[in-house]
């Protein structure tokens, strides 16, 4: 490259033509992208001549390589800089009908490119291929994310490979991209994911992966029919680069088997993916649109017993048997973790033991709870417990009717709870609303729907006090568990975002109020400036003017 962009320097027409063809074909660009760059290194070149204040202009002849040179001056109503404008007066001395805005030509003669001109030349022209070329190759690869490309390992830059991908192309596999353990050397076949294309200000910037799920994915789609022609799909992945992975999928014709058909026969396709990844070691599994089911399918080969959903929370907790427990939670918890990657939910996971223990100690803790706040004995607790009551207001607001079909309690005993429940809540507000109020929350934050007695409290207790202390929090000021002002209440990202919108309302009421008002007095003013129409009697003087008048 560096020799044919040498030649151009000289400028001789033949040369040019030869020069301008053999970069483009070698760089891949297009010949007139080439002419430009020329244009513009005569240019700077006629510039250092003649100075640089000029309007100096080149072009060359696409077919003879000849080349023309010229000044090129505005014609102007005012002269704000000489060297590049001329006025009209003048301008018609030159042209009878010259106009403002049109431009008068002075040819110039040909340059002799000395030393350093023609090392300036040389310089724009490599700059301006240079550009040319990252432009053709972002073009060329940011429609490419997220396919899979062959390569060779050019050079290797602080743990950092370095990737040609053939057409002058080159991407970067950064180390934390990589797979650990994994050595490359110059000259290397490499097969990777495009993650991303960047433009930065050097360039261009293909950024590749060998750790990106994805890639796993991909390489799946290549090794499976099924996968590339629709039949089976892949619903997620999950990778511990290097180590294992989890990959699911799921068959729109119920006749293929999914996991048999990614494993193949005698495993020849599973295997073909693993051999890529350096020996990581692949679970394929089964997807399913019920939770349940996909995490129980997740989390093999553990076996699992039995599992409750808490949906808006996101999570799961699953109970397995005892000595199913390391096998389900995997060395340094891997199989757990990758299982709730792949699914989305939080997993919890306890023995049979662990939740049993729970269970008893859960109800010990309700059947207390009911004892303390219903003044009620012990065998009427557990029974409540049983039914599935949890909390005093279940027990006060439960239609009466529920409440008497229990075993063993009539319609009295059911309205005696229901009564005995609602007095203990009236009693607990009313303590609570006396905290509040010695808090110094205001009843305006009182008033908004979604804030229990206690949360008031608690705000109380963090110095939110007013709607404008609420209203100047963030949703995660509240929610968050490590410091949210109502991290013990479980709140959702979405019942925050409502309450600190309510404390914002009064901020919207009183901008409409203030922009009703100034419309008011707008018009108020406007009716004050208009004379009395005929008929209408003047307005009365003050009684101060009459009196003085008098």
């Amino acid at each position: 490259m560096d020799t044919n962009i040498e030649s151009s320097t000289n400028f001789t027409h033949p040369e040019l033509i030869m020069v301008a063809d053999t970069v483009a074909r070698e760089k891949g660009i297009e010949r007139e992208e080439v002419f430009d760059a020329m244009e513009q290194a005569i240019q700077k070149a006629g510039r250092s001549k003649y100075g640089h204040e000029h309007d100096i202009r080149a072009e060359i002849d696409r077919k003879s390589g000849e080349i023309k040179l010229a000044r090129y001056l505005e014609v102007a109503e005012e002269i704000e800089n000489e060297a590049t404008q001329i006025t009209l007066e003048t301008a018609r001395a030159r042209k009878a009908d010259a106009e403002v805005g049109e431009f008068l030509v002075d040819p110039l003669p040909p340059i002799d490119f000395g030393r350093i001109a023609a090392q300036t030349a040389k310089q724009v022209i490599v700059q301006k291929v240079r550009e040319a070329e990252r432009a053709r190759q972002y073009l060329e690869f940011k429609d490419r994310i997220g396919e899979v490309v062959n390569g060779m390992v050019k050079r290797i830059e602080f743990g950092n490979v370095i990737v040609d991908l053939g057409g002058r192309a080159e991407g970067i596999i950064r180390r934390d991209e990589t797979i650990p353990r994994e050595h490359f050397s110059n000259g290397d076949r490499v097969r990777s994911y495009i993650y991303d294309v960047r433009e930065e200000l050097r360039g261009p910037q293909i950024f590749l992966s060998r750790s990106h799920p994805q890639f796993m994915a991909r390489l799946f789609t290549q090794e499976v029919p099924e996968i590339y022609d629709g039949i089976i799909e892949i619903n997620s992945v999950a990778r511990d680069p290097g180590s294992r992975a989890k990959i699911a999928v799921t068959s729109s014709d119920s006749g293929i088997d999914p996991v048999g058909a990614c494993v193949g026969m005698r495993g020849s396709r599973v295997q073909a993916v693993v051999a890529e990844l350096q020996g990581e070691k692949i679970d394929i599994i089964q997807f399913s649109p019920d939770h349940a089911t996909f995490i129980v399918n997740a989390l093999a080969p553990a076996e699992v017993t039995k599992v409750v959903l808490d949906e808006e929370a996101n999570r799961i907790e699953v109970v397995v048997p005892d000595d199913q427990l390391s096998l389900a939670i995997g060395r340094r918890g891997q199989n757990v973790r990758l299982a709730s990657q792949l699914s989305g939910w939080d997993i919890d996971i306890l023995t049979e033991a662990e939740e049993s223990d729970r269970r008893i100690e859960e109800f010990k803790t309700r059947s207390q709870l009911f004892i303390d706040c219903l003044d009620v004995d012990e065998v009427i607790a557990q029974l409540l417990v049983t039914e599935g009551f949890s909390t005093i207001e279940e027990v006060a607001f439960v239609p009466i009717e529920e409440l008497s079909g229990i075993e063993g309690f009539d319609e009295d005993v059911a309205t005696e709870l229901r009564e005995r429940g609602r007095n203990f809540l009236e009693a607990r507000d009313a303590e609570l609303t006396e905290l509040r109020k010695e808090a110094g929350v205001t009843d305006e934050v009182a008033g908004i729907e979604e804030l229990s007695p206690e949360m008031l409290v608690a705000l109380g207790e963090a110095g939110v006090k007013s709607l404008d202390d609420l209203a100047d929090l963030a949703a995660d000021e509240l929610t968050s568990p490590e410091d949210g002002k109502l991290k013990e209440f479980g709140l959702s990202m979405e019942t925050a975002n409502e309450i600190i919108m309510a404390a914002r309302a009064h901020w919207f009421e009183d901008e409409d109020q203030a922009a009703a008002g100034a419309e008011a007095e707008a018009g108020a003013a406007g009716e004050g400036e208009q004379a009395p129409e005929a008929g209408e009697e003047k307005p009365e003087e003050a009684p101060g003017k009459a009196e003085d008048e008098s």
